[in-house]
C-alpha cells in the first residue's frame, strides 16, 4: 500500500481516537455545573451534550484548518511532506491517549493544550528548536493564568451579584423576577455576539462590532421584558420563594450549558480534525503551507460522531469531578460557573489570547467557591487538576516523540 495512503487510513482512525478522548473529557466543561446543581442528572446531561456537540461539529465546525493546529510549528521547515503526515499521525495519537488517561482517573485537560505540546514535540525532533514559533507556546503558558483565574474573578462577582441583590433581600422572589431576566438577557447577548463573531458562518455575516452591539442591545431589551412577564405568569404560591429563586436560574443554567455544548462542538473538533484534515491534503495533493487545507464535510461529521460516543462512553468521569468534587453547586452557582466560563472564551477569543474552555470552567467553578469562603473549596482536587494542566504540554510533547520515532522505525521506514 502507498505510504501516504497508509498514513491517511492510520490517521484518520487516530482522529477519531482523539474525538472520543475529548468527548469524554471536555464535556465536562459545559454540563458540570448544571450536573452538580442538580439542575439535570447526568445522564441527561451526557445525551443532551452529545447532540448538541455534534451539532456544533457538524453544521458550525470551522470549514479551514489554521496553518498547522494554530500555528505551532512552520511547516516549511519540515524535509518532505510525508515526514510532516507521519508527525501530524503521532500528534493526533499522543493528543488521544494522554486525553484518555487524564479521562480515566476522571482529571479535566485541555485538548487544545494537548495537541499543541504534540506538535511541539513532533517539531522539535523533526525540525529543530527554530521550527517551534515560541511566542505561540509563550501565551499558551500565559494563558494556564489567565483563563482560569478571569472566569474565576466573573463567576465570583457574578454569584457575589446574586447573593447580596437576590438571595439575602426580604422580597427575595421579587428581586428575583427583577434581576434574572437582566440575568438572561445577558446569556442571550453572549449567544448572539458568539455566533456573529466566533463561528464560521457568523463570520461569513460580515456584521461589523458597532452593529452587532446596537443589534443584541436591542434584543437584550425586549427579551427582558417578555422574559419578566413569564417569569411572573409561571410563579406557584405553594412553592417556597428560595425554591423558586432556584428554579428560575435552573432554567438559565440549562440554556448557557446548551449554548457551550454547541460552542464546544464547534471550536474543538478542529483539535482532532485539524491534522487529519492536514495529512489528507497531503494525500490528494492540495496541502498548502500557507493556507491549510478545506476540511471536508465528512471529516467534521467523523469528528463529531466520536465527540459523541465519547460523551456517551466516558463523559460522567471528569464531568463527576468538575460538578460535584470541587466545591458544591446550586442553580444560582451554576448559572455564575456557566456565565463566567462562556464569557472568558469569548472575550479572550475576541482579543486573540489563547485560552483553554477546561481551564475557565475549573476556575469558575473555584470563583463560586471562594465566593463562599476558602473552605467550601477542595484545594485537593485542584491540586490535582492544575498539576495535570501543568504536565498536558512536556507529557503531550514526549509521548509524541516517542510515537514518532517508533513510526519511522518500524512502519515508515522509508520516510
Amino acid at each position: 500500500m502507498d505510504p501516504t495512503t497508509l498514513i491517511l487510513i492510520a490517521s484518520i482512525v487516530a482522529g477519531l481516537l482523539v474525538a472520543f478522548s475529548l468527548g469524554a473529557n471536555d464535556v465536562a466543561n459545559s454540563m458540570a455545573p448544571a450536573v452538580g446543581a442538580k439542575a439535570i442528572s447526568i445522564w441527561q446531561a451526557v445525551l443532551i451534550a452529545a447532540v448538541l456537540n455534534f451539532i456544533g461539529a457538524m453544521f458550525l465546525g470551522s470549514n479551514v484548518t489554521d496553518t498547522i493546529c494554530k500555528g505551532i510549528i512552520d511547516p516549511a521547515v519540515i524535509p518532505t511532506a510525508n515526514m510532516l503526515a507521519v508527525g501530524m499521525l503521532a500528534a493526533l495519537l499522543s493528543t488521544g491517549v494522554w486525553i484518555l488517561i487524564a479521562t480515566m482517573t476522571e482529571l479535566p485537560v485541555s485538548s487544545t493544550h494537548s495537541i499543541v505540546g504534540s506538535l511541539l514535540g513532533f517539531g522539535l525532533i523533526a525540525g529543530g528548536i527554530d521550527v517551534v514559533q515560541w511566542g505561540n507556546i509563550g501565551g499558551i503558558v500565559l494563558s494556564w493564568i489567565i483563563s482560569p483565574f478571569f472566569s474565576g474573578l466573573i463567576a465570583f462577582l457574578i454569584f457575589i451579584h446574586i447573593r447580596r441583590y437576590i438571595l439575602v433581600r426580604k422580597d427575595v422572589l421579587g428581586a428575583a423576577v427583577f434581576w434574572a431576566p437582566i440575568w438572561g438577557s445577558l446569556t442571550l447577548a453572549l449567544v448572539i455576539l458568539s455566533f456573529l463573531y466566533k463561528t464560521p458562518y457568523g463570520k461569513s455575516l460580515g456584521i461589523s462590532m458597532p452593529v452587532g452591539l446596537l443589534l443584541t442591545a436591542v434584543i437584550m431589551a425586549v427579551t427582558t421584558f417578555f422574559y419578566r412577564r413569564h417569569i411572573r405568569s409561571r410563579l406557584d404560591p405553594r412553592v417556597r420563594p428560595n425554591r423558586s429563586v432556584e428554579n428560575i436560574f435552573r432554567n438559565l443554567q440549562i440554556c448557557t450549558a446548551c449554548y457551550v455544548a454547541i460552542s464546544q462542538g464547534a471550536n474543538d473538533v478542529a483539535n482532532a480534525i485539524g491534522p487529519v484534515a492536514a495529512i489528507y491534503g497531503i494525500a490528494k495533493g492540495t496541502y498548502a503551507t500557507e493556507g491549510g487545507s478545506i476540511v471536508p464535510l465528512w471529516l467534521l461529521a467523523m469528528g463529531g460522531a466520536g465527540i459523541a460516543v465519547g460523551i456517551v462512553c466516558l463523559g460522567h468521569k471528569v464531568m463527576n469531578t468538575v460538578g460535584k468534587r470541587i466545591t458544591k453547586l446550586t442553580n444560582t452557582r451554576g448559572f455564575a460557573v456557566a456565565f463566567g466560563a462562556a464569557t472568558t472564551v469569548l472575550l479572550a477569543s475576541n482579543l486573540g489570547m489563547p485560552v483553554s474552555t477546561t481551564h475557565a470552567a475549573v476556575g469558575a467553578v473555584v470563583g463560586v467557591g471562594v465566593a463562599r469562603g476558602f473552605g467550601a473549596v477542595d484545594f485537593r482536587v485542584l491540586y490535582k487538576i492544575v498539576l495535570y494542566w501543568v504536565l498536558t504540554l512536556p507529557i503531550a510533547a514526549i509521548t509524541c516523540i516517542v510515537i514518532y520515532q517508533l513510526l519511522r522505525w518500524t512502519i515508515f521506514t522509508n520516510i
